[in-house]
């Protein structure tokens, strides 16, 4: 095919195209690169050449399935234990250390993201470091979550058996430390590592994150490597945004060392290391938060014994006492509010329960303290502070226990705790409540399905599913922070598809 022939209208509409699906860039110049994938994936879809595979790709919508297999072509995904090196030495020199001094006195919790994490390695590299530089891991709640677009390289990836090339960067005391042999110079990750880590499909270009569904809410740092390289600039923006408010504040972005650009890291601090530059998340309009007001404790009633008429007849004839007048309601408290709501849509999570936390110490109206507090909630538990968005969420449920919103917030905030029990229950209240809370079944499938009951968890997706009909695909699905009704299905297809294998 001569070069005039890549850069005809036609081949600009499939660029395009695919750009808005994956977010993956082939301008003119690396419409080469574009021709030898799709000659790749012509085969896989029943097709001769990649002058066919285009065609088809012009004439018809892809569904997941295909856009995850036309994925596997379009990108490079060879991947090894500890690549860049120097990134992980300053991972190990100076951030880790640093997220554990500032953990160690409060809640051991840590939580890492490998965004396009292809076949695993990378998360399997962040989770054997993590053992190394901290020796009483065990006592930590650590979870590393490892998403990619590609579902075949996560099957490789979950069953965690590597060759000898995937070991070229590592000496033999690693092999010997986290792997067991298991034949034909193959080993598999250790249990312990493997624990860590959990895979998950996930499209950057178009899933919803931070968001609870998915997990990458609160995260102390992101790996991100070698894919902004091939996304739009566009698109590259986008997700560093979204990257960014998936991070607690003060949280770490690594990217690699060819994708280091000032201009796009605006919301990040650079800071240098030997042979790296890392973006730790500031926010500089964060101000102090102050504690949350305390509220009554709920006490069983006390029964006393009943009053005689003679006393009856004292306190009747008592006059009242004079009530002092109430405090003013807050006039500005909707606009207060909306300024935080503002606040938070922009990922300035602290800012924003800053404002709210000044707000509840005021008398407000119920209403509005109802909405300051699910807004404190959502907003603490962004920002990682998991001990003060349980508070929160305890008061907001004390202030309206019929809410089922409050109910799956409080939920999901339990379940980071690692109390799955009394996370399960405060599902079902949220369902009990309101019958067709669709993420609340999601999620007590996600429950179900990672305790290996497969039935129940089959039966929850199934009420979720069936939830999602006649909505259409690019409506908001309530209570997840922008997760679409037709990602939600997508999502739920491949967790049942998941059940079945």
């Amino acid at each position: 095919m001569s070069a005039d022939a890549l850069t005809t209208p036609r081949w600009d509409r499939l660029s395009e195209i695919i750009a808005a699906r994956t977010g993956l860039h082939f301008p003119p110049e690396r419409r080469a690169d574009l021709r030898r994938a799709l000659d790749q994936a012509a085969p896989d879809f029943g097709l001769t050449d990649s002058e066919s595979c285009a065609d088809w790709l012009l004439s018809s919508p892809l569904s997941p399935k295909e856009l995850a297999k036309l994925s596997t072509h379009l990108t490079i995904g060879e991947t090894y234990f500890f690549r860049e090196r120097p990134s992980f030495n300053a991972l190990a020199s100076h951030v880790l250390p640093l997220l554990i001094q500032q953990k160690r006195a409060g809640e051991r919790r840590l939580r890492f993201w490998s965004a396009a994490c292809s076949s695993g390695e990378e998360a399997y590299s962040l989770a054997m470091l993590v053992q190394q530089v901290l020796p009483d891991w065990r006592d930590w709640e650590i979870s590393i979550l490892a998403t990619d677009i590609n579902p075949q390289v996560l099957r490789k990836a979950a069953e965690a058996i590597y060759g000898e090339w995937s070991f070229r960067e590592c000496g033999p005391e690693i092999r010997e430390r986290f792997f067991s042999p298991v034949g034909d110079r193959r080993y598999r990750v250790q249990a312990d590592v493997r624990d860590m880590v959990t895979f998950a499909e996930l499209n950057l270009s178009q899933d919803t994150f931070p968001a609870a569904v998915n997990g990458t809410q609160s995260l102390d740092l992101i790996l991100c490597r070698n894919l902004l390289i091939y996304f739009t600039a566009k698109h590259s923006r986008r997700l560093i945004g979204n990257l960014r408010r998936c991070l607690v504040d003060d949280g770490w972005l690594i990217v690699s060392p060819s994708e280091c650009s000032q201009a796009l890291f605006t919301g990040f601090m650079p800071v240098n290391l030997p042979g790296s530059i890392l973006y730790r998340k500031r926010d500089a309009q964060a101000a102090v938060i102050e504690p949350l007001p305390e509220l009554p404790s709920l006490h069983a009633p006390q029964f006393r014994a009943p009053l005689s008429e003679s006393q009856v007849a004292q306190i009747l004839a008592t006059p009242a006492p004079t009530m002092p007048a109430p405090l003013p309601l807050q006039d500005d408290s909707l606009a207060r509010l909306a300024g935080a709501e503002a606040a938070y849509t922009a990922g300035r999570y602290g800012e924003a329960a800053a404002m709210l936390s000044a707000m509840l110490v005021a008398n407000l109206p119920e209403t509005t303290k109802v909405s300051a507090l699910g807004l404190l909630t959502r907003s603490l538990a962004n920002q990682g502070k998991i001990a003060d968005a349980l508070t929160a969420s305890e008061q907001w449920l004390a202030a309206d226990k019929l809410d089922p919103a409050a109910h799956y917030l409080h939920a999901m905030v339990l379940q980071e705790l690692g109390d799955r029990a009394s996370a399960r229950a405060s599902l079902q209240r949220a369902i009990y409540l309101q019958p067709d809370f669709t993420l609340a079944h999601f999620a007590l499938g996600n429950h179900a399905r990672a305790g290996a009951r497969h039935t129940e968890a089959r039966k929850h997706f199934e009420n979720a599913a069936h939830l999602l009909r006649g909505h259409p695909a690019d409506e908001a699905v309530a209570e997840s922070e922008g997760l679409t009704a037709g990602r939600l299905r997508e999502i739920i297809a491949a967790l049942t598809s998941g059940l079945d294998a």
